[in-house]
């Protein structure tokens, strides 16, 4: 029963387009060239911590419906039996790429951490050994090493964190705060002042903004402090893009760019893969004439905020243009082999001897999803009447790329004040 409650799952992950953990296992992948680097790129982990540096991104683009979301599904499994922490996110309205601190959010929210179920920072926050040599060297890179240029308040949470690790409704708050949550400034000057050391760290206001890229590297950094190799962060439906309006689009390329490893942003532990579909490079950056109209326009302000988003919008696009590694396309020996294995998960799901339908219907489509929908709904009619001879016809959707002002949200200003905290 558990087998064919597993097979079940797979099916209807499968036959939705949403692949997961049980469809990914029975599959496999199918791109072993971004297999192959993408593993290289975890291996090069561990060096880039001892050098304080980080390990570049990786941008793979394909066209809609052709695997990205099960590539990606698939390195989360690979990451997760590295002993990485593990984040999947999904570009959104609730999400947008130019908002550092809600992509934060939600990547922290979505993370999976080997061998544990609960709140990803809280299960991380647990293994922390503060006697270890992880931790030591964790400290002092905070405190003294190149996490000195962080806001002071990573230093003086995590100070507390420690000091006081009896106070348990402060080790919340301080856990809440790294997850990306507010906390009174008033009330860890008051610690700090209990703790004798109310002079030592020197805390400022901010705004969530300020400090969105610090939470990267801290938390990054802090996940090898508890035992973990590093931090994976897989981010899905990139072309969203798109459909921002022009300073919104000019954003997402520089958050791009920073997360991909560029000016200088590696953050050491912390490795990127991207997924964007294939057409946008024509559909946007040259249809709509990004890449000359948005550093153009920001350079012709003559600010110095815009003057340096210009160049940092202009290297994504650079990214997207030149960078990106396309999937591969399945060939004949890939439909085969994915159409048995899909045969067999379908037969274990519902006990039904399914036929072979590999060539049961015409297509000129690449798409694998196409393939793989066409097959359950064939053994989905058949089963339910032996008698029926299934005529199905497929209709090829592409994703719009036109300005949607309803996917831009207001991104949150509140200060790190010391009455309201950040």
């Amino acid at each position: 029963m558990a087998d064919q409650m597993t097979s079940r799952r797979a099916i209807e992950a499968l036959r939705s387009g949403v692949p997961n953990r049980d469809a990914v296992t029975a599959l496999g992948c199918m791109q072993p060239d971004i297999e192959t680097k993408f593993r290289t790129m975890l291996d090069q982990v561990s060096g880039s911590l001892s050098a304080g540096t980080g390990v570049d991104g990786l941008l793979v683009a394909g066209e809609f419906g052709s695997g990205k979301s099960h590539l990606l599904e698939y390195l989360q499994h690979v990451s997760l039996s590295s002993n990485f922490v593990c984040s999947k996110v999904v570009i959104s309205k609730e999400t947008p790429l130019y908002d550092p601190r809600k992509l934060f959010i939600a990547a922290v929210e979505g993370a999976a951490v080997p061998g544990r179920r609960g709140q990803a920072l809280t299960e991380i926050t647990t293994k922390l050994n503060f006697n270890s040599p992880r931790y030591a060297e964790f400290y002092q890179w905070v405190n003294q090493g190149l996490g000195k240029d962080l806001n002071k308040v990573f230093a003086a949470t995590l100070f507390l964190f420690e000091r006081l690790k009896h106070e348990h409704e402060l080790m919340n708050k301080i856990t809440r705060f790294w997850a990306g949550g507010k906390i009174s400034m008033s009330e860890v000057k008051r610690y700090l002042r209990l703790c004798g050391q109310g002079a030592t760290y020197k805390l400022e206001k901010w705004t969530p903004r300020d400090i969105a890229h610090d939470r990267f590297t801290f938390v990054s950094r802090l996940m090898v402090a508890a035992g973990y190799t590093g931090w994976v962060l897989l981010i899905d439906e990139v072309e969203l893009i798109g459909r921002y309006s022009f300073t919104q689009r000019a954003r997402s390329y520089a958050e791009l760019a920073r997360l991909m490893g560029r000016f200088d942003s590696r953050i050491p532990g912390l490795i990127t893969v991207m997924a964007i579909t294939n057409d946008f490079d024509s559909a946007v950056l040259e249809e709509k004439n990004d890449l000359e109209k948005i550093p153009g326009k920001l350079r012709g302000r003559a600010a110095d905020g815009d003057l340096l988003l210009a160049g940092e919008a202009e290297m994504g696009m650079k990214i997207i243009q030149k960078e990106r590694q396309a999937l591969r396309p399945p060939d004949a020996e890939d439909r085969l082999a994915t159409h048995n294995a899909v045969r067999d998960i379908y037969t274990s799901a519902y006990a039904w001897n399914a036929p072979d339908v590999m060539d049961s219907g015409a297509t000129t489509s690449t798409r694998m999803r196409e393939y793989v929908k066409r097959w359950i709904t064939e053994w989905d009619l058949t089963r339910l009447d032996p008698s029926y001879k299934p005529n199905i016809s497929a209709d090829t959707l592409a994703p719009s790329y036109g300005e949607d002002k309803n996917l831009e949200i207001a991104t949150e200003e509140a200060g790190g004040d010391e009455g309201d905290g950040e």
